[in-house]
């Protein structure tokens, strides 16, 4: 039998091991003839003792936090104040004469065709109104066989001369080839030639009148050209051309007199227009 040895100084006990070693130890008992069942019980005995003293393993029991240990809690994130909505701007309900002379004013500026969402955003109405008032404008010019008709073109809406006068036109722009200039033509040339590239809408703002005819003359003539489109407006650009220069004996735009000693006197102009 083994001694017994204070719990400190026995080994942990490894069953596979311990199996092994007795396999061993009987193995060794038989060859030498001392196999005996009793002291392999005394054995057995002695071991479950052992394993009934041996205390059990404790299992580490987790150490309580302090107050100081415990993480702190997020702060909660402030509410974010929203952003407070743009109420759009209240659409009015237009009288149809303002609104037909609206729509009429704007299509005889454009250079092309306007859709109806911008007709509607500069009469500040909705695009329900301004539908009815292009439907309205265009049976009220077929209705007297006016001389222009208001046509839809793609995405947009844009006046044009009627088809039946087209053979007056036509003359018109033929015998204009030999007659002189108007003075609408003149006043539009000089805008364009001053202010190029310019767009036809800024020349007729200029002017404060359409100058959708003049401008067809002028390009029939050869003294202006379209050169691209405004990057803003998507208008057409018109500058003049070198046969403009030849017409007055020049060799570039820098020999134009200066416009200021054309200009009257602005005590004149508030003699004239007091309440300019």
């Amino acid at each position: 039998m083994t001694e017994d040895r204070p719990d400190q100084e026995r080994a942990p006990i490894s069953w596979d091991a311990l199996a092994a070693e007795l396999e061993a130890t009987r193995r060794e008992a038989e060859e030498r003839g001392e196999a005996d069942p009793v002291a392999w019980d005394a054995v057995a005995a002695e071991l479950a003792a052992r394993v009934g003293e041996r205390p059990a393993e404790e299992l580490p029991v987790p150490a309580v936090p302090t107050e100081d240990q415990l993480p702190l809690a997020a702060a909660p994130e402030p509410e974010q104040e929203a952003e407070p909505e743009i109420e759009p701007e209240p659409l009015e309900l237009l009288d149809p004469v303002v609104l037909l002379g609206g729509l009429e004013a704007l299509l005889f500026v454009v250079d092309d065709p306007v859709d109806e969402e911008t007709l509607a955003a500069a009469l500040r109405c909705s695009e329900e109104q301004v539908r009815e008032g292009l439907a309205a404008l265009a049976s009220g010019y077929d209705a007297r066989s006016a001389g222009i008709a208001l046509h839809r073109v793609g995405e947009g809406w844009r006046l044009y001369t009627r088809d039946d006068h087209a053979a007056v036109v036509e003359r018109y722009l033929g015998e204009g080839q030999r007659s002189r200039l108007t003075q609408a033509a003149l006043e539009t040339l000089a805008v364009i030639a001053y202010r190029q590239p310019v767009t036809r809408a800024r020349v007729a703002g200029i002017r404060g009148v359409g100058v959708d005819g003049v401008m067809r003359t002028l390009i029939t003539r050869g003294l202006v050209r379209e050169v691209g489109s405004d990057p803003d407006t998507g208008g057409g650009l018109y500058v003049t051309t070198p046969l403009f220069l030849e017409r007055l004996g020049l060799t570039s735009l820098e020999e134009l007199p200066a416009l200021a000693p054309l200009l009257p006197e602005t005590s004149t102009v508030l003699d004239e227009h007091p309440d300019a």
